[in-house]
């Protein structure tokens, strides 16, 4: 899995990469198969003081790229949405990728049936 963390208009600290470093740990227990992640932190110069710190996250899976953006007043909170909405949308594509083929109910009777004779 390649990383990359890097911001815009800050300075990435090894705090804040542990950080990432640790929330992302739960995205790939639930998803093995990540090929790339690209982190983008920023602070965006505005002149309301609520939600200028952003964070999104494009991650790149086999056959699909997930990206996710979230801003809010405070850098740490705003990596847990983030976080927290990359979980769900790597959750929902795991679903889509695995086999639902399941056979059907008659053949599965009819299984159990010959095994008991």
């Amino acid at each position: 899995m390649n990383l990359t963390i890097s911001g815009h208009h800050l300075e990435v600290t090894p705090s804040l990469r542990e950080y990432v470093l640790t929330k992302l740990d739960r995205v790939t227990r639930h998803f093995d198969q990540v090929v790339d992640v690209t982190v983008l932190l920023s602070v965006e110069k505005q002149k309301e003081k609520d939600r200028r710190q952003k964070a999104e996250v494009n991650l790149h899976v086999k056959g699909k790229d997930i990206f996710v953006e979230t801003s809010h007043e405070d850098l740490y909170a705003a990596i847990d949405q983030l976080m927290d909405k990359l979980d769900r949308q790597v959750c929902r594509h795991k679903d889509r990728v695995q086999d639902h083929q399941h056979s059907s109910h008659k053949r599965h009777a009819d299984k159990v049936f010959d095994a008991l004779q």
